[in-house]
């Protein structure tokens, strides 16, 4: 990360006071138990980080060991062209440009950008998630439409889908020789750069969101491509767990790709066996609290459904271990609902999360 830009973003996460955010509270029965694994203060040859100097270090090792182990991502593009196919006005004065957005080399996808009326620069957020228009409020999936909500409250959003239109025959481009899901957060990457191109937008003020297969995307955009100033994901399962059926890391389509091998779909058993980079992750003893922790400093919100119940704040003390090390403090949230589907509680906490952190 560049000086500038690391300055612009500690400034913009330094806007408030942080001991007054809400969700930030481990329950007490939760407190100081930490899930199994590897700990993200521990480098590989056994020695412990101790400060923010080690911090360093240790993270360029968890970035290098996951990229590694997921395969390598194509350069990322620091201007992504930006087509506008149609212009709309919307509720609220909003602006609707449907776009044609390069999200790799070689490779477009069709979403919406979604332009607040006010001046100046804005904060935005980037949504990901099977198809842009229930994204953008253009489809009649209840409470999906993050993208369209936050338009509303001030924040320009830009909004995609799958790439090649089908989540579980994702196309890659040509250059890709990695994992889908790490494609998806390379795909961040570039989405990053588009809206921090954009005249509206202050780029030290941009977030990211997505719901369930966009939670996952959403996740590891955030956690592998750290100009992103905060990120929300809505019950991703933020640790592999094989007893969950919808927490399926393991499948072609997100770590599991194998050219050897096509894994029948569903839990991972005697006839459905560990594939790709997911069974190296496991073998190797890595999970995802590796990657939460390279979020540090930077806020994150997790919106828990069924996938994501109040014991996973066991995985988040890991990340609060290494926040606290580098003195940040409630940087690490989590709300609960009883459902996977979102609701309009759980939706209004994610907005103010995102106002709290990226509005002045």
């Amino acid at each position: 990360m560049n000086v500038r830009f690391s300055f612009l973003l500690a400034a913009a996460l330094t806007l408030h006071a942080a001991a007054d955010l809400p969700f930030t509270q481990v329950p007490a029965e939760f407190a100081g138990q930490f899930s199994p694994g590897k700990s993200p203060l521990v480098f590989n040859d056994g020695r412990k980080v101790t400060n923010a100097e080690d911090w360093q270090k240790r993270r360029a090792e968890i970035l290098a060991d996951w990229h590694a182990i997921m395969g390598a991502w194509p350069a990322v593009i620091e201007k992504p062209g930006i087509e506008v196919l149609e212009t709309t006005k919307r509720d609220g004065g909003v602006t609707q440009r449907k776009v044609r957005v390069e999200i790799a080399p070689g490779q477009t996808g069709e979403g919406y950008l979604l332009l607040p009326a006010a001046e100046g620069k804005r904060p935005a957020v980037f949504v990901p998630y099977y198809d842009p228009e229930t994204s953008a409020g253009l489809s009649e999936k209840p409470l999906r439409d993050f993208a369209w909500q936050l338009a509303r409250r001030g924040f320009v959003t830009l909004s995609i889908g799958s790439p090649g239109g089908d989540a579980r025959k994702p196309v890659l481009s040509a250059e890709a020789k990695c994992q889908p899901l790490s494609y998806l957060g390379y795909i961040c990457a570039n989405m990053w750069n588009a809206l921090a191109g954009l005249p509206e937008v202050d780029a030290a003020r941009i977030g990211i969101v997505g719901h369930s297969y966009g939670g996952k995307w959403s996740l590891f955009g955030s956690c592998l491509w750290e100009k992103y100033a905060c990120a929300a994901w809505s019950d991703p399962g933020i640790v592999f767990d094989e007893t969950r059926g919808s927490i399926n890391y393991q499948e072609p389509w997100y770590l599991g790709l194998d050219p050897a091998l096509t894994r029948k779909p569903g839990l991972v058993s005697a006839e459905s066996p560990r594939t790709g980079a997911y069974k190296t992750l496991i073998e190797k003893g890595h999970n995802l609290q590796e990657l939460h922790a390279l979020m540090a400093p930077r806020p994150f919100l997790v919106s828990g459904g069924a996938e994501d119940p109040p014991k996973r704040w066991t995985v988040l003390n890991h990340t609060i271990a290494v926040n606290d090390l580098l003195g940040a403090k409630s940087r690490v949230a989590m709300t609960n609902r009883e459902k996977h589907d979102p609701n309009e509680e759980s939706n209004e906490q994610i907005y103010r999360f995102f106002e709290y952190w990226l509005k002045p």
